[in-house]
């Protein structure tokens, strides 16, 4: 069955085949946390096209967060339960390029995408007064237009590139997704030029938004620091804290998988921070960002028809 696949072009995802205790534990989770994510984004995007006080730049770019998340985990967790279920472990060539395409240009977007998000935090924090003047519509649409492009020219570029390397008829790909450094551990060619390209790239795909992350959150902490009340403080610090929250995951997996040797990182835990990313972080955050938001709260008690002031009274 094995060389039928490999002769017809299919991959074999290895995935946690050697912990065959974990199948049905993976299996069940990655399913629950799969719902709780696609229920969770999509609920984001959808309240904030139909309540117009989340007709504001954060929501529109926690929208476009929430559509990056989606496309993320639906490209990948089908495939992962499909092959933790059967005995079957195999990915055709064309899921496995969507699967590596998906990954690659969810990853550049989302680089982008955190800076805008730091930027538009530093806007309301450091200047509220003009808050809606500098980030118009306009704008909004233009910061997330190059967030998208940037990270799907870096999917065009590096994508065929990866599916170019020769495999010398060995198909096993030791990961439970089609991901660039999984495939490319499994070249029998020198591939010191494609990861020398990815490094290179991630220069202004990962290290310059995380630069002006860093340079936003130095400006936000000092104004924070400026503000006499215990209260303001409190809702100043609440603005940016879920973006730390995000922002530290993110990008903690991104340096560890993309900005180092491939043989020098543990498969075992890339798969697993790949894992975490691909469900727990898509997860985490509407909930870190909105759910817990008066306003999100406003508009899903709106939606179902009863009235929030009322329930919060109960509440209390």
């Amino acid at each position: 069955m094995e060389r039928n696949n490999e002769s017809s072009g299919n991959f074999i995802l290895l995935g946690f085949s050697d912990q065959p205790k974990l199948g049905m534990v993976l299996f069940f989770t990655n399913m629950v946390f799969y719902f709780l994510a696609i229920t969770g984004n999509s609920s984001i995007i959808f309240l904030s096209l139909v309540d117009p006080r989340l007709h504001t730049p954060m929501y529109f770019f926690l929208c476009n967060l929430s559509l990056l998340d989606l496309c993320y985990t639906s490209s990948s967790i089908p495939q992962v339960l499909v092959n933790l279920w059967g005995s079957q472990k195999t990915i055709t060539y064309i899921g496995c390029v969507i699967q590596l395409f998906a990954f690659l240009s969810v990853g550049g977007i989302e680089c982008i995408l955190l800076s805008v998000m730091a930027y538009d935090h530093f806007v309301a924090v450091c200047k509220p007064l003009h808050y809606m003047t500098i980030m118009h519509p306009q704008l909004c649409l233009r910061l997330a237009a190059c967030a998208w492009l940037t990270g799907i020219a870096n999917s065009i570029l590096m994508s065929p590139l990866t599916m170019s390397l020769k495999w010398c008829g060995h198909h096993h790909i030791n990961h439970f997704v089609c991901e660039m450094p999984a495939i490319i551990r499994i070249s029998c060619m020198d591939t010191r030029c494609v990861e020398g390209l990815a490094l290179f790239l991630a220069i202004p795909i990962v290290l310059v938004p995380l630069a002006m992350i860093l340079v936003s959150y130095g400006y936000i902490v000092a104004m924070v620091l400026r503000i006499q009340s215990a209260a303001g403080k409190c809702k100043a610090f609440n603005t940016f804290s879920s973006h730390m929250i995000v922002v530290s995951l993110f990008y903690s997996t991104i340096i560890y998988m993309y900005m180092q040797p491939v043989n020098v990182a543990s498969q075992d835990q890339g798969k697993f921070l790949t894992l975490f990313y691909c469900l727990v972080t898509s997860t985490m955050n509407p909930f870190l960002y909105t759910l817990r938001n008066k306003d999100v709260k406003g508009a899903m008690w709106k939606v179902l028809g009863k009235d929030h002031s009322l329930s919060d009274a109960r509440g209390h």
